[in-house]
């Protein structure tokens, strides 16, 4: 017998859930509300699923690594969003060159930290 995996979603929390499902659409992801307090939100074939719950331990020590074709194209892409302007308490960092690959960060209303990074081949 051989099993397949289709996909990994994981289930981030969120401080305010109307203002986080607003973030990430505004990041280009597409969501599916689910129930009032759950949303699925999808970008290209990844996708993770949003929670109204907040626990401030479990949220300040979540991270989520995004494997990009390209991190200096994706950074150019966030930077010109002006999150800071609508989100002030986000934040998004000049990518670090590494020696396994490159890397930007950001992080959500919530606090959760986003890597978005390239590796090298």
């Amino acid at each position: 017998m051989s099993l397949q995996t289709k996909s990994i979603r994981p289930f981030i929390g969120s401080l305010n859930f109307e203002r986080s499902r607003q973030f990430y659409r505004d990041l280009g992801f597409e969501e599916t509300l689910l129930d009032p307090n759950l949303s699925v939100i999808k970008f290209d074939a990844l996708a993770f699923y949003l929670q109204n719950a907040y626990v401030k331990d479990w949220v300040d020590n979540t991270m989520v690594f995004v494997e990009v074709e390209n991190v200096e194209a994706y950074f150019q892409h966030l930077s010109k969003l002006n999150l800071k302007e609508k989100y002030p308490e986000s934040k998004l960092s000049p990518i670090r060159y590494n020696d396994w690959g490159n890397e930007c960060f950001l992080h959500d209303p919530s606090g959760i930290l986003w890597h978005f990074g390239t590796f090298k081949k």
